[in-house]
């Protein structure tokens, strides 16, 4: 039996586990316990002891190994309502997805005028469309039958800040590059840029592969990517993806295209870094576990 308090001390209730309980196990009984604390909802501590914080059980720590005894107790923190990565990342992309093309089939409604039919300036912009479209389809595709996600849910409350970044990007960029008096690039700007954009889009997917084959479905385990530009760097799907926007801003020469592509990534860059940290501090080579190879970089091949 182990007992179950609010973080202000206010007992919650019992639950009754087995002696080899883990933290998924308290999750489910605590579940049972309080319906609408659903197991995505639910955070678990140790007590605090003296002026130290409470510390967070791990998602499959064993109790017994954590200290939690046969009449213990833990702390219960309500993570708040949830919503799934998948779902986050669906709604995410949707709107970019639907925004970009309605800024260049509206533009009557939008500008009080249309590019030219036949135009540079309308070629230009039919071919961006397709790209622009193709980019986050494949996300949503990669969404719903390539990634496989470490955590189930994010915090509802998120979510509407990580749909705005894309959605207000999108129509950003959507509004001066589908705009009647748009200035296209050189035809030699845009075909390269395309080229180049869509060769990164299928080396993204690649990777996206590579990395989904690592992971069996339902599980969290992490190995060693290797293969094409995973034996020069950790994380080439952000390389890709970076050199992607680099190349359909060569097209599409926006300040708000180049503004995207900085924040991304900026964002990247971060991501990149504590991903490839954290290969090395798991694969070090101890304890019978293989070492990561150590002449690969972050994300740019032999700098970073």
């Amino acid at each position: 039996m182990v007992n179950v308090l609010s973080r202000s001390g206010k007992p919650l209730g019992t639950v009754t586990l087995p002696d080899d309980a883990d933290v998924p196990d308290l999750k489910a009984a605590y579940a049972k316990v309080a319906p609408a604390m659903y197991v995505d909802r639910q955070r678990f501590y140790l007590p605090a002891v003296g002026p130290s914080k409470p510390v967070a059980l791990g998602d499959r720590s064993s109790l017994a190994a954590a200290g939690v005894a046969d009449g213990g107790t833990v702390v219960f923190k309500d993570l708040g309502p949830q919503i799934s990565w998948k779902m986050v990342f669906v709604l995410e992309y949707l709107g970019p997805l639907l925004i970009f093309p309605a800024f260049w089939l509206g533009q009557r409604a939008i500008y009080g005028r249309v590019t030219p039919v036949g135009s540079r300036a309308a070629e230009h912009q039919a071919g961006l469309v397709l790209a622009w479209v193709v980019h986050y389809a494949k996300r949503e595709f990669e969404t719903l039958f390539v990634h496989r996600f470490s955590h189930a849910t994010m915090p509802l409350s998120n979510l509407a800040k990580n749909c705005s970044y894309y959605w207000g990007f999108a129509a950003a960029v959507a509004y001066f590059a589908m705009h009647p008096l748009y200035t296209p690039a050189s035809d030699a700007a845009y075909a390269t840029g395309l080229v180049a954009f869509y060769f990164c889009e299928a080396g993204n997917m690649w990777c996206h592969f590579a990395l989904r084959a690592l992971r069996p479905a339902g599980s969290t385990v992490r190995r060693i990517p290797f293969g094409g530009p995973f034996e020069y760097v950790s994380c080439p799907n952000y390389t890709t993806e970076i050199l992607a926007w680099v190349s359909f801003n060569t097209a599409c020469p926006t300040a708000w295209g180049w503004a995207f592509a900085a924040c991304g990534a900026a964002q990247m860059w971060v991501w990149a870094g504590g991903k490839h940290r954290n290969y090395r501090k798991e694969f070090d080579g101890k304890d019978g576990r293989p070492l990561y190879p150590p002449s690969r970089k972050a994300m740019i091949p032999f700098l970073y």
